[in-house]
Order: structure tokens, then sequence, then C-alpha cells
């Protein structure tokens, strides 16, 4: 490490601290006020902004610079434009004006649009984000951008997740003047998103087909030991492990991403990273980032980092928690309950709010983590389930039951625990404990959304979570309108009784795993959606249009066109699946198995062939091999023909439905006599590297 953490960090972005030295004093007033205020910035400016951001750049290696946006890949796109410019006699300056800071031309022609434009339409903009910095990566300025069509629509994450953040921060202020809060002028919604992630030799890597193609493991039998010592869990960093996550940490400090926990996760072989929170739209980008630095450094260290949500069967997918909250400018965090949260009515409503959104737009929730990826991971192995719950704990639930029953609450002190040890701290308990199961559960100031998948975009779930919110806000402040201030109290707390009352069903405390919460969440009229294809259709409801139409967080067209893009992704992701599996039982695990049975047969000859009576073990095995060898032979056929039926649909959601229904199916059959047979096997005859190699090599 060059430096101190300090000097080091933040070093390659310019952040505010570099504005103030390069900019004028009048220019970096007007571009503070554009960011603060939301609005938009001047060609003046830009330009001026342009010139200290180029001659920052320069100073720091930088050649080029490129508009990095986020299209509905769900990863992110960059064209890089060099700040040359020819000025004549051979010579060139470097130069760089505020019209190409502001705005870029990308080929959009490539990239999902869901019906928004035609092919043959070329044409795509990109528009500058202030709100979230500049930096520099690979000899680059990279400028944080939205990513719209030539006819203004949106085809890409930031722009909906911005217009979500100024709605809910529109509603938010209003009720907090209500409250009589009339110093707050803005309320920023923040996110910090831990991100879990696997570690594998990238020599073992590069001989595995399914890794390369689908990210995932699609054969491979479960080695002697898994996760079930829990051994792993917080345990010694290995030193490859440990020199990998320094470096990511170094990498991460210079671009300004807040990385501060590091730690093994359950199964061996995974990891996970925690950043301190950040404003929402920055934090999204800090991810996108983030993703990609953890699997440029990976490399370095001849590994690879796998954020696929179930790469090995039998042990934990890796999940993203969306930690999420809600801050005035003042610095008040608004689900903060303080230590008397029965009394804390600012805490109460905005909580409430939350309860109401979750109940209302469970169904978009759902959709915002949606992926077939995540479908292999949810509902088991710590993951939380697809029916979305919301967990309080005792207190909150206890406040909350006052409220409605219009009963005392009385408050709690913490308890303190007696470790038996003289030497040890005392522990004062926690009011709540966690849940683990729970889908979207608070812990103590914000809330943590846990369905997301390791591989998600945080964007789609807090584009979801910020407009429901803000429909619950606005539906609070019609209700308090024109309410006189001596009223306003007794107001707010018969709203709060109301709201409690009717969505007080989505609240859950228990284990979300048994088969009991499936059938008592169905009878509160929860919604189970367990796959992507059950609930990717909910996108285009007409509740769900009309929400985001009246808010002006997409419109129509636009949301119905994530519902086909993210359609067409899933069947291309079981897609390439289905074929990569297909060639690696065919050309690998087949062939394997047959040289393994010739082996054994020709053993059993040469005994016959000098009078030997043959081992009734090898016998026994040779059939079981010749047996496995015909149904894996079978299965693949089934294989093949579903294949060619899901392949000839022109209905992308019977399509899908077919894919998740039959293909999928099919597939883990095939596993299964493929797992089978993969045990009778000796090691130097498996044709790709075993689950013991990829997980315990590192």
């Amino acid at each position: 490490m060059s430096g101190s953490v300090p000097e080091m960090y933040g070093s390659l972005v310019f952040n505010n601290k570099i504005m103030r030295e390069k900019l004028p004093k009048d220019i970096y007033k007007a571009l503070k006020k554009t960011i603060e205020n939301n609005t938009h910035l001047e060609l003046d400016v830009a330009n001026s902004v342009a010139v200290a951001m180029k001659e920052w750049a320069v100073e720091n290696g930088a050649t080029h610079y490129t508009h990095w946006f986020q299209p509905m890949t769900g990863y992110t796109a960059e064209k890089h434009d060099s700040f040359l410019t020819p000025v004549g006699d051979g010579q060139v300056i470097m130069d760089f004006s505020g019209k190409e800071l502001r705005k870029g031309e990308p080929d959009a022609s490539s990239f999902p649009s869901g019906g928004l434009r035609a092919t043959f339409e070329a044409r795509g903009y990109t528009a500058w984000d202030p709100s979230s910095p500049a930096f520099i990566k690979d000899k680059t300025l990279y400028i944080p951008t939205a990513f719209c069509s030539y006819g203004g629509e949106s085809l890409d994450k930031k722009t909906p997740l911005l217009r979500s953040m100024d709605v809910l921060a529109k509603e938010a202020v209003k009720i907090l003047h209500k409250l009589g809060k009339t110093d707050v002028k803005n309320v920023l919604t923040t996110v910090g998103a831990e991100q879990e992630y696997f570690l594998v030799d990238k020599k073992l890597f590069d001989q595995r087909k399914d890794l390369i193609f689908a990210g995932r493991t699609l054969l491979g039998a479960m080695p002697p030991k898994g996760q079930e010592m829990e051994d792993h869990y917080f345990g010694s960093l290995k030193t490859r492990v440990s020199a990998y996550m320094n470096d990511l940490d170094e990498e991460l400090w210079k671009l300004g991403i807040p990385a501060k926990t590091k730690h093994n996760e359950v199964a061996p072989a995974q990891h996970e990273l925690a950043p301190v929170y950040d404003t929402t739209n920055v934090a999204v980008d800090h991810n996108q980032l983030t993703m990609d630095i953890m699997k440029r450094v990976a490399e370095k260290h001849g590994l690879v980092c796998l954020l696929h949500e179930k790469p090995f069967e039998g042990i934990n997918g890796s999940g993203k928690h969306n930690n999420w909250a809600m801050s005035t400018d003042t610095g008040i965090n608004l689900l903060d309950p303080g230590k008397t949260p029965a009394e804390n009515l600012q805490f109460l409503v905005f909580l409430v709010a939350v309860i109401k959104a979750v109940d209302d737009h469970a169904d978009l929730l759902r959709v915002s983590v949606a992926s077939a990826g995540n479908d292999h991971r949810l509902g088991g192995d710590e993951a939380p389930p697809a029916i979305i719950s919301i967990f309080l704990g005792d207190e909150l639930t206890a406040i909350l039951d006052s409220i409605e029953n219009g009963t005392f609450f009385e408050q709690q002190g913490k308890v303190r625990m007696e470790t038996g040890a003289a030497v040890l701290t005392h522990i004062s308990r926690d009011t709540t404990d966690r849940n683990r199961t729970s889908p979207f559960a608070f812990t103590g100031n914000k809330f943590e959304f846990r369905s997301l998948g390791s591989a998600h975009s945080v964007a789609d779930p807090n584009i979801m979570l910020n407009t429901a919110v803000a429909q619950a806000l606005s539906e609070f402040n019609e209700q308090l309108e024109g309410v006189p201030e001596e009223d306003m109290e007794n107001a707010v707390k018969e709203l709060l009784k109301r709201t409690i009352k009717d969505h007080k069903r989505i609240l859950f405390d228990g284990d979300g795993y048994t088969d009991e919460w499936v059938e008592e969440a169905k009878e509160r009229g929860l919604l189970n959606l367990p796959s992507t294809p059950d609930a990717l259709p909910y996108l285009k409801s007409k509740k769900n249009i009309d929400l985001f139409v009246k808010y002006g967080v997409l419109t129509e067209a636009e949301l119905k066109a994530r519902y086909e893009i993210q359609l067409e992704k899933y069947c291309k992701t079981v897609r390439i699946e289905d074929r990569t599996m297909q060639s690696m039982v065919k050309h690998q695990f087949l062939p394997a198995l047959m040289t393994y049975a010739d082996k054994l047969s020709e053993s059993i000859q040469r005994r016959k062939a000098v009078g030997n009576f043959a081992c009734e073990s090898e016998l026994e095995e040779l059939k079981i091999i010749t047996d496995a060898y015909n149904d894996i032979y079978r299965k693949l056929g089934k294989l093949k023909e579903d294949t060619r039926t899901a392949e000839e649909m022109t209905d992308m959601q019977k399509a899908a439905e077919f894919y998740h229904d039959t293909i999928l199916v099919d597939m883990s059959e095939l596993r299964k006599v493929c797992d089978f047979a993969e045990d009778y096997l000796p090691q130097s005859m498996l044709p790709y590297p075993s689950y013991e190699e990829l997980l315990f090599s590192v």
C-alpha cells in the first residue's frame, strides 16, 4: 500500500475537494447548486467544469474519456474517446468541452429496448449525472450518465432511479412540513449494498464450460465436506484470499468506494464485502463498479470472481442485501427510532409508510429481484423465500399493536446480559433479534431488503421501493391536507391506526421456510411468486402502470419494454444453460463414462481369459455404469426434444414458462444421474474439475 488510506481514498475521483480546488468559486457554487437542487446545468458552467475535469484527469494519467452508463442488460457500457484534437503541423492538444461532458451519442441499436425503438434506429444519447462523481479507471475518465433513445425514452436503469428519488423526496418533504419540520428542503434515500461472491482458481475455471458460459455449475457431485461443519463462516482468511481482499480494498478506496467489511461467508470459497451507505444513485454506481473491480482484481491473483446467485448446487448461494433508509438534508435519518420510538411520531409515520408501500406493492419488489439465477437461490440456504413479508422485531411490533388497539405501550430498557466472566465487558442486548429468513427486515435504523441476487443491479429494487413509498406518503399527504396545526398530531395518530390495521398482514416475524408459513401467507392474501415467469407479468398490470405513470417514474411504454426485456433475458439465460449442459454431457461426460466402462469390461475379460472368475464388485460396478449411461442418454434425448419445442415457441411468456416448467426440470433430472455416476468415476477420468477442487483449492 503506497501512502496512507486517507491520502489514497478518492484519489481517482473528481470529488467535492477536487472541484473546490480546480473550479472558480462562482462555477463551483453553480455546480453545487445544480447537484443539491436538481436543476439543469448551464452550458457555460459545463464548459468550465469540463476544462477543470480534463486537466485533473490528464494530470492523473488519463488519455481518454467515456460516458459510463447502465443499459438494461444489467451491466455497464462505455465508449472511449481520446482528449486528442489535431491543431495542424502534426500537433495535437488535449481538449474537452462542456458539450462533450453533458451529452454523448453512443449507438443504441444493439442494446435491449423491449420494442421502444426499431433496430435500424441507431441513435441514442447519454446525459451526465452531476450528482455521481466522475472517476479515473485504466487511464480513462469515466463520466456517470443516463441513457435514452432518440425519442427520449429511458433505455437504462439510472434515469428511472433518479426520477424515483425525486418523487419520494417531494412527498417526504411535504409530510415533514405537515409535522412541523419546515426547515427540511430535501430528502435523500441512502443504500448500502452488501455483496456476496465466490472465488475459484482460474485454471480450474477455464476447464469448466458451465462456469464459462453460464456462470454456474450444471454438473457436479457434492464433495465429502460442504458447509455442514460451519467452520468457514467468519473463519480465518486464507493467504491467497486475504491478498485478493487487500488489493480489492485499495482499488475500491482509490475510486471513493467506502469498502468497510470483509469476511468469509457460510459456503466454502464464498466471501462478502460490505460498504458504508451512500446516496442511492451513487451507491448503485458504486456497486456496479465494485462488481467490475472484483473481477479485475481476481484475474491478477489467478482467480475468478463468481457473482452468479447459485454457482454450486447443495451449498449457499450469493445474495446482495440492500440496506435502505431515508435522510433529510438537515442530517436526520427518518428511520431512526430514537430512544423512545413509541413517542417518535415522525419515525412512526415513515415506518408505517414503508409497511403500506411493501404491502401494496409486494409484487413489484418480487419482480425487482426476479432472474433465472436468483430463482435457484430464493427459499433456502439462508436466502429469503419468494413470499414478500416484513420483519420488525418484538418491540416495534408491540408498538404498532398498541397504536392499533389504543393501548399504552410500556417502554422496556435494554437488558444487560451477564457473560459470567468478570473480565468481559457487559453486553446490552438489542430490543430485537435478526430473522435470516425475512425478505424485508427492519435492522435498527434501516430496512434490509435481502432478496436481491448477487449479480443484480441494485437500481431496480430501489426504483420500486422509492416509488412505492412515495405513493404511500402521497396518500398520507392527501389525507392530512387541510388539517389545522393544532389537530395534526391526533390526525396523524388516527392515520397510523387505520394504516396499521389495513396492512398488518405483511408483518411476519416467524420462520419463512416452513410449509405452515406458505399456507398462512395464502390465507392472508399475500402473493407467492416462486419463479421469474410467475412474477414478470405483474410489471404490466394496470395497478403498476398507473403507479409509475402517475409519479412520472416510467411511462407505460417504458414499463412494458422492461417486461419484454426481462422475459427475453430469462429465456436466453436458460437456453444457454441448456445448450451448455447438453454439450458437456454429450462431448465430455458420456465419453468419460464409456471409457471407464470399457476399462472395467477389459479387466473382467482379462480375468476370464486366464481362467479367473470376475470379481463380483467389478461386475456390479459395470452394471451401474452402463445403466447410468443408458439413463443419461435417454434423459439427454428428452432434453434435446424439449429444447426443440422451446426454440420454436414465439410467445415469450409461454416460452419462459416452458423453460421453467419443462427444460429446467429435464436438466435437473439429467444432472441427478450424472452426479450419481460421477461418484463412480476415478478422479483422473473426470473430464472437468470436481466440486472438491473448485471449492477447496484457493
